[in-house]
Protein backbone atom coordinates (compact mmCIF):
# COMPACT_ATOMS: atom_id res chain seq x y z
CA UNK A 1 0.00 0.00 0.00
CA UNK A 2 1.46 3.32 -1.01
CA UNK A 3 2.15 5.67 1.85
CA UNK A 4 0.76 9.18 1.74
CA UNK A 5 3.49 11.74 1.28
CA UNK A 6 3.64 14.13 4.19
CA UNK A 7 2.80 17.72 3.36
CA UNK A 8 5.41 20.35 4.15
CA UNK A 9 4.72 22.59 7.08
CA UNK A 10 4.40 26.01 5.48
CA UNK A 11 2.96 28.51 7.91
CA UNK A 12 -0.63 28.22 9.09
CA UNK A 13 -3.09 25.64 7.87
CA UNK A 14 -4.67 27.97 5.29
CA UNK A 15 -7.22 26.65 2.81
CA UNK A 16 -5.80 28.38 -0.28
CA UNK A 17 -8.23 26.47 -2.50
CA UNK A 18 -10.92 28.76 -1.11
CA UNK A 19 -9.15 31.67 -2.80
CA UNK A 20 -8.32 29.92 -6.06
CA UNK A 21 -4.70 29.50 -4.98
CA UNK A 22 -2.42 26.60 -4.27
CA UNK A 23 -0.65 26.28 -0.88
CA UNK A 24 2.17 28.83 -0.56
CA UNK A 25 4.76 26.07 -0.34
CA UNK A 26 4.10 24.87 -3.90
CA UNK A 27 5.05 28.29 -5.23
CA UNK A 28 8.22 28.28 -3.15
CA UNK A 29 9.12 24.88 -4.62
CA UNK A 30 8.55 26.11 -8.19
CA UNK A 31 10.55 29.29 -7.65
CA UNK A 32 13.35 27.22 -6.17
CA UNK A 33 13.46 25.05 -9.31
CA UNK A 34 13.43 28.10 -11.59
CA UNK A 35 16.20 29.67 -9.52
CA UNK A 36 18.35 26.56 -10.04
CA UNK A 37 17.78 26.79 -13.80
CA UNK A 38 18.78 30.46 -13.84
CA UNK A 39 21.97 29.69 -11.94
CA UNK A 40 23.15 27.06 -14.42
CA UNK A 41 26.54 27.89 -15.96
CA UNK A 42 25.32 27.27 -19.52
CA UNK A 43 24.82 30.46 -21.53
CA UNK A 44 21.63 29.14 -23.13
CA UNK A 45 19.64 29.24 -19.91
CA UNK A 46 17.30 32.00 -20.98
CA UNK A 47 15.98 29.87 -23.82
CA UNK A 48 15.09 27.10 -21.38
CA UNK A 49 12.66 29.29 -19.43
CA UNK A 50 9.19 30.48 -20.29
CA UNK A 51 9.41 33.99 -18.83
CA UNK A 52 5.62 34.43 -18.83
CA UNK A 53 5.29 31.25 -16.79
CA UNK A 54 7.90 32.53 -14.38
CA UNK A 55 6.05 35.83 -14.01
CA UNK A 56 2.73 34.07 -13.44
CA UNK A 57 4.28 31.88 -10.77
CA UNK A 58 5.78 34.89 -9.03
CA UNK A 59 2.48 36.81 -9.21
CA UNK A 60 0.54 33.88 -7.77
CA UNK A 61 3.20 33.39 -5.10
CA UNK A 62 2.76 37.01 -4.06
CA UNK A 63 -1.02 36.48 -3.85
CA UNK A 64 -0.50 33.41 -1.69
CA UNK A 65 1.95 35.24 0.56
CA UNK A 66 -0.38 38.24 0.88
CA UNK A 67 -3.27 35.94 1.79
CA UNK A 68 -1.13 34.15 4.38
CA UNK A 69 -0.14 37.45 5.97
CA UNK A 70 -3.78 38.59 5.98
CA UNK A 71 -4.91 35.39 7.71
CA UNK A 72 -2.12 35.76 10.28
CA UNK A 73 -3.16 39.35 10.97
CA UNK A 74 -6.85 38.43 11.19
CA UNK A 75 -6.35 35.33 13.33
CA UNK A 76 -6.69 37.17 16.64
CA UNK A 77 -8.99 40.00 15.55
CA UNK A 78 -11.59 37.65 14.07
CA UNK A 79 -11.98 35.93 17.45
CA UNK A 80 -11.59 39.05 19.60
CA UNK A 81 -14.47 40.22 21.80
CA UNK A 82 -15.03 43.35 19.70
CA UNK A 83 -15.04 41.42 16.39
CA UNK A 84 -18.29 40.98 14.41
CA UNK A 85 -20.40 38.12 15.74
CA UNK A 86 -22.38 35.44 13.97
CA UNK A 87 -26.05 34.96 14.79
CA UNK A 88 -25.13 31.92 16.88
CA UNK A 89 -22.64 33.91 18.97
CA UNK A 90 -25.37 36.38 19.85
CA UNK A 91 -27.75 33.63 20.91
CA UNK A 92 -28.15 32.63 24.55
CA UNK A 93 -28.54 28.99 23.48
CA UNK A 94 -24.92 28.55 22.36
CA UNK A 95 -21.77 28.27 24.51
CA UNK A 96 -19.63 31.36 25.03
CA UNK A 97 -16.84 31.52 22.42
CA UNK A 98 -14.42 33.33 24.74
CA UNK A 99 -14.85 30.73 27.46
CA UNK A 100 -14.20 27.90 25.02
CA UNK A 101 -11.07 29.61 23.68
CA UNK A 102 -9.88 30.15 27.26
CA UNK A 103 -10.40 26.43 27.93
CA UNK A 104 -8.38 25.65 24.81
CA UNK A 105 -5.56 27.93 25.96
CA UNK A 106 -5.56 26.31 29.42
CA UNK A 107 -4.61 22.88 28.05
CA UNK A 108 -1.10 21.77 28.90
CA UNK A 109 1.31 22.00 25.94
CA UNK A 110 -0.21 21.55 22.45
CA UNK A 111 0.99 25.00 21.32
CA UNK A 112 0.88 24.18 17.61
CA UNK A 113 -2.51 22.49 17.97
CA UNK A 114 -3.93 25.55 19.74
CA UNK A 115 -2.65 27.78 16.93
CA UNK A 116 -4.16 25.52 14.27
CA UNK A 117 -7.52 25.33 16.04
CA UNK A 118 -7.72 29.11 16.37
CA UNK A 119 -6.85 29.51 12.69
CA UNK A 120 -9.47 26.93 11.72
CA UNK A 121 -12.20 28.55 13.84
CA UNK A 122 -11.27 31.98 12.50
CA UNK A 123 -11.67 30.76 8.92
CA UNK A 124 -14.93 28.98 9.72
CA UNK A 125 -16.31 32.07 11.44
CA UNK A 126 -15.52 34.35 8.50
CA UNK A 127 -17.17 31.82 6.20
CA UNK A 128 -20.29 31.85 8.42
CA UNK A 129 -20.37 35.66 8.50
CA UNK A 130 -20.18 35.73 4.70
CA UNK A 131 -23.07 33.25 4.50
CA UNK A 132 -25.20 35.37 6.84
CA UNK A 133 -24.49 38.46 4.75
CA UNK A 134 -25.48 36.74 1.51
CA UNK A 135 -21.94 36.60 0.14
CA UNK A 136 -20.48 33.66 -1.79
CA UNK A 137 -19.03 30.99 0.51
CA UNK A 138 -15.54 29.67 -0.34
CA UNK A 139 -15.14 25.91 -0.39
CA UNK A 140 -13.74 24.70 2.91
CA UNK A 141 -13.35 21.29 4.49
CA UNK A 142 -14.17 21.13 8.19
CA UNK A 143 -13.17 17.47 8.56
CA UNK A 144 -9.89 16.74 10.33
CA UNK A 145 -7.22 14.09 10.77
CA UNK A 146 -5.68 13.89 14.25
CA UNK A 147 -2.33 12.10 14.24
CA UNK A 148 -0.41 11.15 17.36
CA UNK A 149 0.17 8.69 20.15
CA UNK A 150 -2.43 7.79 22.81
CA UNK A 151 -3.04 10.24 25.63
CA UNK A 152 -1.98 13.37 23.74
CA UNK A 153 -5.29 15.21 24.08
CA UNK A 154 -6.96 14.31 20.79
CA UNK A 155 -10.40 13.57 22.29
CA UNK A 156 -10.28 16.69 24.46
CA UNK A 157 -9.46 18.91 21.48
CA UNK A 158 -12.17 17.19 19.37
CA UNK A 159 -14.74 18.00 22.06
CA UNK A 160 -13.65 21.64 22.13
CA UNK A 161 -13.80 21.89 18.34
CA UNK A 162 -17.35 20.51 18.32
CA UNK A 163 -18.35 23.19 20.83
CA UNK A 164 -16.46 25.95 18.99
CA UNK A 165 -18.18 25.05 15.71
CA UNK A 166 -21.50 25.16 17.57
CA UNK A 167 -20.67 28.50 19.18
CA UNK A 168 -20.15 30.20 15.81
CA UNK A 169 -23.11 28.50 14.13
CA UNK A 170 -21.27 26.07 11.87
CA UNK A 171 -22.92 23.10 13.61
CA UNK A 172 -26.50 23.04 14.93
CA UNK A 173 -25.93 21.02 18.15
CA UNK A 174 -22.21 20.66 18.91
CA UNK A 175 -22.28 17.18 20.48
CA UNK A 176 -19.29 14.84 20.24
CA UNK A 177 -20.01 11.20 19.35
CA UNK A 178 -16.94 9.06 19.95
CA UNK A 179 -16.59 5.59 18.41
CA UNK A 180 -14.00 3.10 17.28
CA UNK A 181 -14.17 0.17 14.85
CA UNK A 182 -16.44 -1.86 17.16
CA UNK A 183 -19.01 0.93 17.13
CA UNK A 184 -19.26 0.95 13.33
CA UNK A 185 -18.54 -2.55 12.04
CA UNK A 186 -20.88 -5.55 12.42
CA UNK A 187 -20.06 -9.20 11.92
CA UNK A 188 -22.58 -10.00 9.20
CA UNK A 189 -23.06 -8.94 5.59
CA UNK A 190 -25.27 -5.86 5.26
CA UNK A 191 -25.27 -5.06 8.97
CA UNK A 192 -22.30 -2.68 8.99
CA UNK A 193 -24.03 -0.01 6.91
CA UNK A 194 -27.02 -0.09 9.28
CA UNK A 195 -24.81 0.12 12.35
CA UNK A 196 -22.74 2.98 10.89
CA UNK A 197 -25.89 4.85 9.84
CA UNK A 198 -27.21 4.70 13.39
CA UNK A 199 -24.01 6.26 14.72
CA UNK A 200 -24.05 8.95 12.02
CA UNK A 201 -27.64 9.91 12.92
CA UNK A 202 -26.52 10.51 16.51
CA UNK A 203 -23.63 12.66 15.27
CA UNK A 204 -25.56 14.92 12.84
CA UNK A 205 -25.36 18.45 14.16
CA UNK A 206 -22.03 17.73 15.83
CA UNK A 207 -18.72 15.92 15.48
CA UNK A 208 -18.22 12.21 14.87
CA UNK A 209 -14.84 11.28 16.38
CA UNK A 210 -13.46 7.95 15.16
CA UNK A 211 -10.50 6.76 17.22
CA UNK A 212 -8.03 4.31 15.70
CA UNK A 213 -9.77 4.88 12.37
CA UNK A 214 -7.07 2.93 10.50
CA UNK A 215 -8.50 -0.28 11.98
CA UNK A 216 -11.46 0.09 9.61
CA UNK A 217 -9.29 -0.99 6.67
CA UNK A 218 -6.63 -3.06 8.38
CA UNK A 219 -7.95 -6.54 7.53
CA UNK A 220 -7.94 -6.56 3.74
CA UNK A 221 -10.30 -5.67 0.93
CA UNK A 222 -13.05 -8.07 2.01
CA UNK A 223 -13.31 -6.73 5.55
CA UNK A 224 -16.62 -5.16 6.61
CA UNK A 225 -14.69 -2.03 7.66
CA UNK A 226 -14.60 -0.90 4.04
CA UNK A 227 -18.39 -0.88 4.03
CA UNK A 228 -18.30 1.41 7.06
CA UNK A 229 -15.92 3.76 5.22
CA UNK A 230 -18.15 3.93 2.14
CA UNK A 231 -21.22 4.60 4.32
CA UNK A 232 -19.30 7.31 6.14
CA UNK A 233 -18.18 8.99 2.92
CA UNK A 234 -21.76 9.11 1.63
CA UNK A 235 -22.96 10.66 4.89
CA UNK A 236 -20.18 13.27 4.78
CA UNK A 237 -21.53 14.35 1.41
CA UNK A 238 -25.24 14.13 2.28
CA UNK A 239 -24.82 16.05 5.56
CA UNK A 240 -21.85 18.22 4.65
CA UNK A 241 -23.52 21.32 6.13
CA UNK A 242 -24.13 19.85 9.59
CA UNK A 243 -21.71 16.99 10.21
CA UNK A 244 -17.98 17.08 10.91
CA UNK A 245 -15.87 13.93 11.04
CA UNK A 246 -12.56 13.72 12.87
CA UNK A 247 -10.49 10.56 12.41
CA UNK A 248 -7.62 9.86 14.79
CA UNK A 249 -4.77 7.45 15.40
CA UNK A 250 -1.05 6.82 15.11
CA UNK A 251 0.64 9.03 12.51
CA UNK A 252 1.98 6.38 10.11
CA UNK A 253 -1.17 4.25 10.27
CA UNK A 254 -3.40 7.26 9.67
CA UNK A 255 -1.41 8.19 6.56
CA UNK A 256 -2.02 4.68 5.23
CA UNK A 257 -5.70 4.89 6.12
CA UNK A 258 -6.26 8.16 4.25
CA UNK A 259 -4.31 6.80 1.27
CA UNK A 260 -6.47 3.67 1.14
CA UNK A 261 -9.47 5.42 -0.46
CA UNK A 262 -9.59 8.36 -2.92
CA UNK A 263 -12.77 9.56 -1.20
CA UNK A 264 -10.92 9.88 2.09
CA UNK A 265 -8.09 11.81 0.46
CA UNK A 266 -10.50 14.29 -1.09
CA UNK A 267 -12.47 14.93 2.10
CA UNK A 268 -9.63 15.03 4.64
CA UNK A 269 -7.02 17.66 3.82
CA UNK A 270 -6.30 19.10 7.27
CA UNK A 271 -3.85 17.27 9.48
CA UNK A 272 -3.19 18.06 13.16
CA UNK A 273 -0.14 16.35 14.64
CA UNK A 274 -0.24 15.78 18.42
CA UNK A 275 3.25 15.42 19.86
CA UNK A 276 4.14 13.51 23.02
CA UNK A 277 4.11 15.50 26.26
CA UNK A 278 7.60 16.08 27.68
CA UNK A 279 8.51 15.41 31.31
CA UNK A 280 7.67 18.90 32.57
CA UNK A 281 4.28 18.79 30.83
CA UNK A 282 3.52 15.36 32.28
CA UNK A 283 4.22 16.75 35.75
CA UNK A 284 2.03 19.77 35.04
CA UNK A 285 -0.84 17.46 34.06
CA UNK A 286 -0.32 15.43 37.26
CA UNK A 287 -0.22 18.57 39.41
CA UNK A 288 -3.43 19.86 37.80
CA UNK A 289 -5.18 16.56 38.57
CA UNK A 290 -4.11 16.93 42.20
CA UNK A 291 -5.36 20.52 42.38
CA UNK A 292 -8.72 19.73 40.80
CA UNK A 293 -9.29 16.98 43.36
CA UNK A 294 -7.94 19.05 46.28
CA UNK A 295 -4.78 17.07 46.93
CA UNK A 296 -1.74 19.13 47.89
CA UNK A 297 1.74 17.88 47.08
CA UNK A 298 4.42 18.60 49.66
CA UNK A 299 7.65 20.17 48.38
CA UNK A 300 9.38 16.79 48.60
CA UNK A 301 6.51 15.13 46.74
CA UNK A 302 6.70 17.76 43.99
CA UNK A 303 10.44 17.23 43.57
CA UNK A 304 10.08 13.44 43.38
CA UNK A 305 7.16 13.67 40.92
CA UNK A 306 9.06 16.03 38.63
CA UNK A 307 12.04 13.70 38.57
CA UNK A 308 9.82 10.67 38.03
CA UNK A 309 7.93 12.13 35.06
CA UNK A 310 11.12 13.34 33.40
CA UNK A 311 12.53 9.82 33.69
CA UNK A 312 9.25 8.38 32.40
CA UNK A 313 9.47 10.59 29.30
CA UNK A 314 13.18 9.92 28.77
CA UNK A 315 12.70 6.14 28.88
CA UNK A 316 9.39 5.99 26.99
CA UNK A 317 8.76 3.18 24.50
CA UNK A 318 6.01 2.24 22.04
CA UNK A 319 3.65 1.63 24.97
CA UNK A 320 4.05 5.15 26.36
CA UNK A 321 0.57 6.50 27.13
CA UNK A 322 1.26 10.21 27.78
CA UNK A 323 -1.61 11.65 29.86
CA UNK A 324 -3.08 8.15 30.28
CA UNK A 325 0.06 7.12 32.17
CA UNK A 326 -0.26 10.26 34.29
CA UNK A 327 -3.87 9.37 35.09
CA UNK A 328 -2.77 5.90 36.21
CA UNK A 329 -0.10 7.37 38.51
CA UNK A 330 -2.60 9.84 39.97
CA UNK A 331 -5.12 7.08 40.71
CA UNK A 332 -2.36 5.02 42.34
CA UNK A 333 -1.37 8.03 44.45
CA UNK A 334 -4.97 8.42 45.63
CA UNK A 335 -5.07 4.73 46.56
CA UNK A 336 -1.74 4.80 48.44
CA UNK A 337 -2.70 8.05 50.19
CA UNK A 338 -6.02 6.51 51.28
CA UNK A 339 -4.26 3.45 52.75
CA UNK A 340 -1.89 5.66 54.73
CA UNK A 341 -4.53 8.06 56.04
CA UNK A 342 -6.95 5.26 56.93
CA UNK A 343 -4.31 3.82 59.27
CA UNK A 344 -4.09 7.06 61.29
CA UNK A 345 -5.85 7.19 64.65
CA UNK A 346 -7.28 10.62 63.89
CA UNK A 347 -7.06 12.12 60.40
CA UNK A 348 -7.11 15.93 60.16
CA UNK A 349 -8.09 17.95 57.14
CA UNK A 350 -4.39 18.47 56.53
CA UNK A 351 -3.85 14.71 56.46
CA UNK A 352 -6.77 14.24 54.05
CA UNK A 353 -5.38 16.67 51.46
CA UNK A 354 -1.60 16.28 51.85
CA UNK A 355 0.30 13.98 49.48
CA UNK A 356 3.75 12.98 50.73
CA UNK A 357 6.77 11.98 48.69
CA UNK A 358 6.41 8.43 50.02
CA UNK A 359 2.89 8.31 48.53
CA UNK A 360 4.20 9.24 45.09
CA UNK A 361 7.14 6.81 45.39
CA UNK A 362 4.88 3.86 46.26
CA UNK A 363 2.40 4.82 43.51
CA UNK A 364 5.14 5.03 40.88
CA UNK A 365 6.20 1.45 41.67
CA UNK A 366 2.69 0.02 41.25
Amino acid sequence: MAKKKKSKGYGLNIDFNAYGLRPAGTYLDEISVLKEILERPEKSTAGDIDMSELQNTMDEAKQAADQLLKEMEDKETTLAKEAPKTHAEESADTPDLDELLAELDSLVGLDKIKQNVRSLISLAKVRKLREEMGLPIPAMSLHLVFMGNPGTGKTTVARLISQLYFAIGVLSKGQLVEVDRSGLVAGFVGQTAIKTDQVIKKAIGGVLFIDEAYSLVSDGENDFGHEAVETLLKAMEDHRDDLVVIVAGYEDLMEEFISSNPGLESRFNRYFIFEDYNGDQLYEIFASMCRKNEYRLTVEAQEFAKEYFNELFKNRDENFGNARDVRNVFENVVSVHADRVAALESASRHDLVSVLSEDVKKASDM
